[in-house]
């Protein structure tokens, strides 16, 4: 559909998403009474809903504190992508356990994937808990902390088929002012057999596009830099009234002809804020499309960077974990995004050992990695996640010594590539957005390029916000390294 009749049917048509933006309460230790603090773990859209829980939490009079000891409310928001984060999030309970004993009146609850999968160990087993909140259901927490204060069982992990929290205005936590996410969908329909997402966050269903809209403008507003549009997987965004995508099929011939897919969405954010950087995150390379590479070269404000998991670089290993794209179907749509976005930058998820993976599977994938070479990436042993299909399926028979010996080698041909990709830019002079103090010196500002590409230099005039031209001198494989030219009008 035109961008044009695109932006005539959203002001068209009236608002049809449920309600209207919750406006934050939030208030600081010093102004509230009751005060919440909250942990997050795992990906991007964790701590995205941990701004929304913030949000709920400020309507009931909390406020956010950074200090443990100082809250009566304790929140863990939790993965279950990995083993080790799940046993991440059991040591952190344990601590918090052993601080609740020490006071009057403190509950604990755990958000999240975590809290859909183990519900029942969480509060009847272990009783290391009080309440227990599933992604689909913070707007819940309200009634659970009476249910709490009550001493009955506060429990909700219903799945939703709806966009859960398109009415609420999160409340920005450890915020530099500058970058923000914007979730736009919830949920995975891909079945990828080694992964929790599916069960732990339901069906995919999309947000409606006025309320993405809205947000952003908000954010902008508020003198935001950069937004990232959030999703398990952005790329299949589709709003055709609301609803599971699966449905799409079901709906009328003008729903289906109307629909908005992502490409859309992301020209009309881009559209209506030409000095704000748009980033978007993850994408499934399945649902990556010409369109959506030729929406980011058509505007300049799109970040030329991309997130595409590819997981294994051997096909029999791909099929396995039912990825939905062949090894030769990747590296062709590598070579289109560098055909159309020469000076893209590409990252991946990779995992190492799945069940039956051979050597040559093994040595495939990095054959892949040596074909794309990526500028950074996500590297991981595989782990057996109860409740998915390779869990129930398929049986793993890598060694533990095989895993961690293939994940080191697939780090350090990452290395490589990162250091080949840093090295590009020696002598070029990039634009950066600046997000904060460099960790390693107080005399430095710290941000990223376009391509996501961390960035370090002297400080001089420049403040967090700001585009800057930096003259490249020295890198890293993580980091750009250089001087200030001044003020950029690129973004």
């Amino acid at each position: 559909m035109p961008l044009e009749d695109i932006k005539q049917k959203l002001e068209r048509n009236p608002r049809d998403h449920d309600g209207t933006r919750i406006q934050s309460s939030y208030k600081d230790s010093k102004s509230s009474l009751k005060l919440a603090y909250i942990e997050s773990y795992g990906c991007q859209m964790n701590f995205a809903d941990s701004e929304v829980v913030a949000s709920i939490l400020g309507k009931e009079g909390y406020g956010i504190t950074e200090s443990i000891h100082d809250a009566s409310l304790v929140l863990i928001n939790t993965c279950s992508i990995r083993e080790k984060a799940e046993q991440t999030v059991r040591k952190r309970l344990e601590y918090f356990n052993s601080i609740k004993k020490g006071r009057t009146k403190m509950t604990v609850g755990v958000l999240g994937c975590m809290a859909e999968r183990l519900k029942h160990q969480f509060l009847e087993e272990e009783k290391i808990v009080d309440l227990v909140v599933g992604p689909d259901a913070y707007k819940d927490i309200p009634n659970l902390l009476q249910e709490v204060a009550q001493d009955r069982e506060a429990v909700n992990v219903l799945l939703s088929k709806e966009e859960t929290y398109g009415d609420i205005a999160p409340v920005r936590l450890n915020s530099n002012g500058v970058s923000a996410f914007v979730s736009i969908t919830r949920g995975c329909d891909n079945m990828c057999t080694f992964c929790v997402v599916p069960f732990t966050r339901g069906r995919e269903r999309s947000r409606d596009p006025k309320s993405i809209l809205e947000e952003v403008n908000d954010l902008v507003l508020k003198g935001y830099k950069e937004i990232t549009l959030l999703g398990q997987n952005v790329d299949s965004y589709l709003w055709f009234g609301g609803g599971l995508k699966k449905d799409f099929v079901k709906a009328s011939a003008l729903q289906q002809k109307t629909a908005l897919r992502f490409e859309d969405l992301l020209a009309l954010v881009a559209e209506a804020h030409p000095k704000t950087r748009i980033r978007f995150s993850t994408s499934n390379p399945q649902d990556m499309s010409l369109d959506v590479l030729k929406v980011m070269k058509k505007f300049d404000n799109i970040c030329n960077s991309i997130h595409l998991p590819v997981q294994s670089g051997s096909n029999a290993i791909l099929k396995k974990m039912n990825r939905q794209h062949t090894r030769e179907e990747y590296m062709k749509l590598i070579d289109t995004i560098r055909e159309i976005l020469p000076n893209c930058g590409i990252s991946h998820d990779m995992i190492a050992g799945f069940p039956s993976e051979t050597e040559q599977d093994h040595q495939d994938t990095l054959d892949l990695m040596d074909y794309v070479k990526y500028d950074y990436g996500f590297m991981f042993t595989y782990s057996e996640r109860p409740g998915t299909h390779a869990a129930r399926k398929i049986i793993d028979d890598v060694p533990e010594v095989v895993k961690k010996k293939r994940l080191s080698q697939i780090i350090e041909k990452q290395r490589q590539h990162s250091r080949f990709r840093t090295g590009q830019y020696l002598d070029q002079t990039v634009c950066v957005l600046i997000e904060k103090e460099s960790k390693k010196s107080n005399k430095d500002w710290s941000g990223r390029t376009t391509q996501n590409t961390v960035t370090v230099f002297p400080k001089k005039d420049f403040k967090i916000g700001d585009f800057v031209e930096v003259k490249i001198t020295d890198c890293t494989s993580a980091t750009l390294i250089g001087e200030a030219v001044g003020l950029s009008e690129r973004v």
